[in-house]
This record gives structure tokens, sequence and C-alpha cells, in this order.
């Protein structure tokens, strides 16, 4: 599994300047929910190498989430990452490799992704550091076995293509993933949302990134 490029796309968060900066140094498009979704759209952050490439990166739709709320399942969001299709490569200081990227990389991130905006309501924060990391290495496991049946199938439509997803559901929320475009620049695609149903959701490229800065 994608151990080492996790960690340093994990490691190597990248906001350059005003947020949106970082995403307009991706070489990749990014994508959002489609037209349909007329609410709320904002920037989250991206996360780049070693050497400053970006690597993934994410758009949120509706509320902005917090773990701070008095009951979270009353957020309505749902989150887009988009993960450059990367071959397997040596590191920027040529001292390791970098594992490809792939659907689980995907999966993984929208997991995890969904975790940080997520507070039991009956833990204290030191239980919830516990809980999250316990959580968080259970992202892992599931994000390896898409095909396992934790995960079942969901089509949604891509730049208008039916498109199928690993999609899977908990009591905070969920999380799908799979790929998307055919062309030069492919990329992975991942959400995760809590109040909105992934059932009839639709993604698209973002024509100007910058619509999302408010």
């Amino acid at each position: 599994m994608e151990t080492t490029s996790r960690t340093a796309e994990q490691q190597a968060p990248a906001a350059v300047g005003r947020k949106v900066d970082g995403y307009l140094l991706a070489a990749f498009p990014w994508y959002g929910l489609d037209e349909a979704f007329t609410g709320p759209r904002w920037l989250m952050q991206v996360g780049a190498a070693a050497d400053g490439t970006v690597e993934h990166g994410a758009t949120g739709h509706g509320e902005e989430p917090t773990i701070k709320v008095e009951s979270p399942q009353d957020e309505r969001f749902a989150v887009v990452v988009t993960v450059a299709s990367r071959p397997v490569r040596r590191s920027a200081d040529g001292t390791g490799v970098l594992e490809a990227t792939s659907v689980s990389t995907a999966a993984w991130l929208a997991g995890s992704g969904l975790l940080n905006h997520t507070w039991p309501t009956q833990m204290d924060r030191t239980l919830r550091q516990a809980w999250l990391d316990q959580q968080t290495m259970l992202a892992w496991e599931l994000a390896d076995d898409l095909g396992g049946g934790a995960w079942s199938e969901l089509m949604l439509p891509v730049d208008g293509v039916p498109t199928s997803f690993a999609y899977r559901e908990s009591e905070y929320g969920w999380v799908l993933a799979g790929s998307a475009g055919d062309g030069p620049e492919p990329v992975h695609l991942g959400a995760y949302g809590r109040g909105m149903s992934a059932y009839g959701l639709g993604f698209s490229v973002v024509g100007d990134i910058s619509s999302y800065a408010g």
C-alpha cells in the first residue's frame, strides 16, 4: 500500500500565500460537486510532496464542518478530494521511493478527513485522541481492502459519465472513492460527508478554482 507516499502527503501540507494559490500550482484538474449543487463552496487545503509538487487537495460544499458543534449529525457538508495519479517515483531527495497513488489513496484521505471532523460527544479530549488513532488505523485498513465486505458499489456521474465508486457508511458519515478522467491528466477521487446523502451527487471538473475562495 502507499505507506511512503501517504507519509509524505500528510507531513507536507502546503498552502502558499492565499489558500487558493496552492490549488493554482497543481498540474491536474480539481473536482467538485457539479452544477446541481447550488449551496456554498469553499476550499480546504492542498497536500504537497517535499519538493513542493501538489499531490492532492479538497473542495468543500455546504456547511463548513467543525468538531465543536453540539450535534455533528446536524451538519450538512460534502468534501471532494482530488488525488493526482502518480506512478512509482523517487523521492525529492533521491533517498527513497514513493509508491504509486491509487483509489486506495483517495479512500484513505477521505476516510481520515471525515474522522478529523468528528468528535464523539461522549468523549473528552484525551479519549478522543485515542479514539482518533484507533479509527484512523481502521480507515487505513479499510482503504487497503476496497473489494471487501465493508464497501459497496455506488454509480455516480463524473462529468456526466456514470462512474463506479467504492462506498461505505458509518455512524459518523459516508466515504467513497473512485477514479476519473481517461485523458492525459487522470485523477483519483475521494469524497466524504455528513447530513448530505451521497446518493444523487455528481462530480465535475472545477472550471475556476478561485470561485471556491469566496
